[in-house]
Formats: structure tokens, C-alpha cells, sequence
């Protein structure tokens, strides 16, 4: 921290999360690192922060507790340049209905001011049919009719589906050919049959929901889509933070889908197919993506 608070060193430095080592493994990644501190001094003079040090959560972008002039609290977040397209659009849209209200935006820099949540305490704190209460009363404020910028759930999930059995095969076929065909073939036949189409977040599990001074529960860090209500809770229902076993995730498929009169099939068939194209990345696989796959295809 320099005299203002900042949290640049004297010598322009900044220590990064321990989540965001894996940036520099690219030049793509090592570029992004590079630009940081420039970009963080300019926003700070932008909007006269006063910067703490980053979350230690991070991982996808950069985040910083900031205080404006007049003690207001917010957080500032520069994104990582493929992290969260149109979430800025996202939090405008709702203006602060059951999400984080956006303070200011810089696209230029990449950079986002949003409210801070205080506490801020994550949703998994609670157990678990506590926050599948809290989930229940908040997505439905959150399905808001929604066109341009956003990209359709549809053309996502086209995207998907022609990446999937490349990644497959790159990272040395990690799962059984079966679970790959059926999440082909669910999302599929899911992609031209959808419902009504509102605003969608694809990574709204239990850390991307705190708790609140101005409301109890808020979302953040939304990756927002258009697409029907069912996509909406597929995060949810296939995170960890609520329980990692083949119990957990069917009861968080039943009740969300009952209690928010979902059809459970198609809940069902878009957390396979997404759960799946979500499991390999370029800086590896993630076995427990493919566990939860493997239990809702073979407990259905």
C-alpha cells in the first residue's frame, strides 16, 4: 500500500490473488498482468479511489475493495479480456433488483465499479435448503426480458457443442464417449425447443451470491445470456459450494426445479450439457464437473 491506500508498491508492483497465477501461464495472460498497474493507477484517479488490496478470491479477474471521496464503499474490477462479456450491461439491466448496482463502467480499461457488499458473507455459508430459499426468491426478480448486447443461450450453446468433442479428444478423452454423446444430444434437441427468453446468468452459484447491507442476498459477477428459465439454475444446481455428492445435486435439481415450477427434464438435460462443455479448459480438466455429469445421467 503507497501513502493514498492504494494497492500499488512505491515501485508500481501489486501483489496478485493466488487465484490468478494461472494468467501468467500464456503470453495472452502475461500481456493482461502487464497492463494492470497502469490501468489500475488511471481508474483510481478516474474516479478518486482509495484502494485496499484484491479479494483473495479472485480467479478470472481483479478485484479491489475501493472507497470513493465520500466513504462510499464499491469495488473495482478489471477484467480479465475474455472474463464476463456484457456483465456491465447485465447489472445495468436489473439496477439493482436482487443484483450488485454498477457504479460506473470504463470499457476502454475493461474496468467496472459496483457496489460492495457488506457483509458479504457467500451464500454457502448457510445450509443448504436455507439457500436454495434464498435462490428461489431471488431468481425470479432476475428474469427480466432482455435482447441486444447479450448473446443468446443458443448460440452459446452452438458453440458448445462444436468444441466439445475437440477438447475431448485434446485432453485425452477424460470421461466416457456416452457422457460426451448424450450432452451432444441433450443440448441438441434443448437448444431449438426453449422457452420464453429472459436474462440468464451461467455462473450464478452459491460464492456469486452475499449477503447485503441494502438487501439480504445479492448476486454478482454475473456471465449473463439470453435463454429460457431453466439454464438460469444450472450453476446452482451442479456447484460445489453446496455439497459435492450425487445426493446434493439431485435435491437441488428437485427443489429448484419445484419450487420455481421449472421443467425438471430440461433442467436436468441443460446441467449435463453444460456442466460437461465446462469441464475441460485449456489449463486442464476438472473431474468434479464430470462426477456431476456422470450422477445425473446415470440417476435420471
Amino acid at each position: 500500500m503507497d501513502e493514498r491506500g492504494n494497492a500499488l508498491h512505491q515501485d508500481g508492483r501489486m501483489e496478485l490473488p493466488e487465484g490468478l497465477d494461472w494468467v501468467g501461464a500464456t503470453p495472452a495472460g502475461r500481456a493482461w498482468l502487464a497492463t494492470l498497474p497502469t490501468r489500475l493507477a488511471e481508474c483510481a484517479e478516474r474516479w478518486s479511489l482509495r484502494l485496499g488490496p484484491p479479494f483473495r478470491q479472485a480467479h478470472a479477474s481483479l478485484a479491489l475493495p475501493a472507497d470513493l471521496p465520500d466513504g462510499t464503499a464499491t469495488v473495482l474490477k478489471l477484467q480479465y479480456p475474455d472474463d464476463s462479456r456484457h456483465e456491465a450491461d447485465a447489472l445495468a439491466h436489473w439496477d439493482g433488483d436482487g443484483a450488485i448496482r454498477l457504479l460506473a463502467h470504463d470499457p476502454e480499461r475493461r474496468a467496472l465499479l459496483v457496489e460492495r457488499c457488506r457483509p458479504g458473507s457467500p451464500l454457502h455459508e448457510l445450509p443448504m435448503d436455507r439457500a436454495l430459499d434464498v435462490v428461489t426468491g431471488l431468481l425470479p426478480r432476475l428474469w427480466r426480458p432482455a435482447g441486444t448486447p447479450f448473446t443468446p443461450l443458443a448460440e452459446e450453446a452452438a458453440g458448445w457443442i462444436d468444441r466439445m468433442p475437440r477438447a475431448w479428444e485434446r485432453a485425452g478423452r477424460p470421461y466416457e464417449r456416452r457422457l460426451l454423446d448424450a450432452a451432444l444430444a441433450l443440448l441438441t434437441a434443448l437448444v431449438s425447443s426453449q422457452g420464453e427468453q429472459v436474462l440468464v446468468n451461467q455462473d450464478l452459484h452459491a460464492g456469486n451470491v452475499l449477503a447485503a447491507d441494502r438487501e439480504p442476498w445479492l448476486a454478482i459477477d454475473p456471465k449473463p445470456l439470453t435463454g429460457e428459465r431453466e439454464f438460469s439454475v444450472v450453476s446452482m444446481v451442479r456447484g460445489p459450494e453446496l455439497g459435492h455428492s450425487p445426493a446434493a445435486v439431485r435435491h437441488r435439481l428437485r427443489r429448484l426445479s419445484a419450487d420455481l415450477g421449472l421443467d425438471r427434464d430440461r433442467v436436468w438435460g441443460w446441467t449435463i450439457g453444460h456442466t460437461l462443455a465446462w469441464s475441460v479448459a485449456d489449463d486442464g480438466v476438472f473431474p468434479h464437473q464430470i462426477e456431476v455429469a456422470r450422477w445425473l445421467l446415470d440417476g435420471q
